[in-house]
């Protein structure tokens, strides 16, 4: 058994040279987060005239016709711009998770900032898919960058990489411990000293760069500290293998549309569709666009009824494989956690009417976390990223643990994959 606190650190030595390194690349990965939020709340203002709060506010303002009109034009320029960059930069590589796992980290810096851009911009005008995949990305460029210019050996430029990739994910949602588990427990797959010490590092130091441009405070504000209850523990106990089946379903959803997904000049035809049904459907459930952020914060704040939290839950993942399956990129993370917090505040009233005692809101938290561990196949993260997200939830622990490890362990003898892995076959044409 491997000793996380041994004195060697492995393949990847953790010299001098390797430790500026770390730290230059969270430096770089910070940067990289503030400009892209910087795009994406740009295109935002200008397709949907957002300023603060909830981008679901500014789309119910819009018009419909606009709604339509602004993915179709996301669905154009996707289109076009994926096309084109795939075509003529097809031999470089823009998949960190393949790099890392089927490769020595090696990532193209051109290929990878344009489908970072792409990324962003068709996000804004309502796409939905995550945000964190571009600073991801860029993160990994950087450590991969990096790593050439300091003439580090492979070893040493993966784990640059992977620290780099999780450092954009702490980056844009201030949870720097969320982003060195997710480093370590999913692009790792370690928790050994030699992997998560360099991770925390270069998490935390990336996390406070980005604070030159987006805010220091929780990405889910005013969220209560919900209080332990005895029927929230036996629902956590009874809805985490039901969780765990939903996410089984939902990582083979996502595989399916990977496998199978629009490439080539095709994209130039099923992007624009695709974008569109999504805007006729956004006409009667705005907060199907963008990541899902505002589905989430909605529900742990304890709004939304039964049918309301239903449609959510079914429509989230559904339009979700509809953007990737049309040929487009973009993360999984929050359009996740926001289809777990429906269907955790969804069941939970369901359960309410049974044995009530406890409000919506830690429903949708423990139902996030179950389901982001779950198809994440990482619950330290999950739990860690719920935490951090939400500034809120120690009092609720327990259920949140039980719910989670129930449900990530169902999702693995079911399958074993997670939303990257089953998304490994589909990588070259990211």
């Amino acid at each position: 058994m491997e000793q996380p606190n041994v004195t060697g650190d492995g393949d990847a030595a953790l010299t001098p040279r390797f430790w500026v390194m770390v730290a230059l690349t969270g430096v770089a990965t910070g940067l990289f987060g503030d400009f892209f939020m910087w795009i994406l709340f740009g295109v935002q203002h200008l397709a949907f005239a957002y300023h603060a709060g909830e981008l679901q506010t500014a789309v119910e303002h819009a018009s419909k016709v606009r709604r339509v009109v602004s993915l179709a034009i996301a669905g154009v320029v996707g289109g076009v711009g994926w096309y084109l960059v795939r075509r003529y930069l097809k031999d470089e590589k823009s998949e960190i998770d393949d790099a890392l796992w089927n490769g020595d980290g090696t990532l193209s810096p051109r290929r990878s900032f344009l489908t970072s851009l792409i990324s962003e911009v068709v996000i804004g005008m309502g796409a939905s898919m995550g945000r964190e995949a571009a600073p991801k990305l860029m993160g990994g460029v950087s450590g991969s960058l990096l790593a050439s210019w300091a003439r580090l050996t492979p070893a040493q430029r993966r784990l640059l990489v992977a620290c780099g990739g999780g450092a954009g994910l702490a980056a844009v949602y201030n949870v720097p411990l969320g982003g060195a588990l997710f480093t370590s427990e999913i692009l790792c797959g370690s928790l050994t000293l030699p992997v998560i010490l360099p991770a925390v590092a270069c998490a935390w130091i990336a996390t406070a760069t980005a604070w030159l441009y987006l805010p220091e405070h929780a990405t889910y504000v005013d969220i209560p500290n919900f209080h332990f209850t005895m029927t929230l523990l036996v629902w956590a106990l009874l809805v985490g293998p039901v969780i765990g089946l939903v996410s089984s379903g939902y990582i083979r959803l996502i595989g399916w549309v990977s496998h199978h997904r629009a490439s080539g000049g095709r994209i130039l035809v099923t992007m624009p569709l695709a974008f569109c049904v999504l805007g006729l459907i956004g006409i009667e459930y705005p907060q199907l666009f963008g990541n899902g952020k505002d589905i989430a914060h909605s529900v742990l704040l304890g709004e939304g009824g039964l049918a309301l939290l239903f449609a959510l839950f079914a429509l989230k993942p559904l339009v979700t494989a509809l953007c990737l399956g049309s040929g487009a990129a973009g993360g999984l993370f929050t359009p996740t956690l926001s289809t777990g917090a429906a269907l955790g505040g969804f069941l939970g009233l369901a359960w309410s009417l049974l044995w009530p005692g406890s409000s919506v809101g830690a429903y949708a938290m423990v139902g996030a976390a179950a389901m982001v561990g779950a198809s994440m196949q990482a619950p330290l993260t999950a739990l860690a990223l719920v935490l951090e997200l939400t500034h809120s939830g120690f009092q609720i622990m327990v259920p949140l643990m039980a719910a989670t490890v129930t449900a990530t362990a169902v999702a693995r003898y079911v399958d074993g994959y997670s939303i990257y892995s089953a998304r490994l076959s589909a990588s070259s044409v990211v």
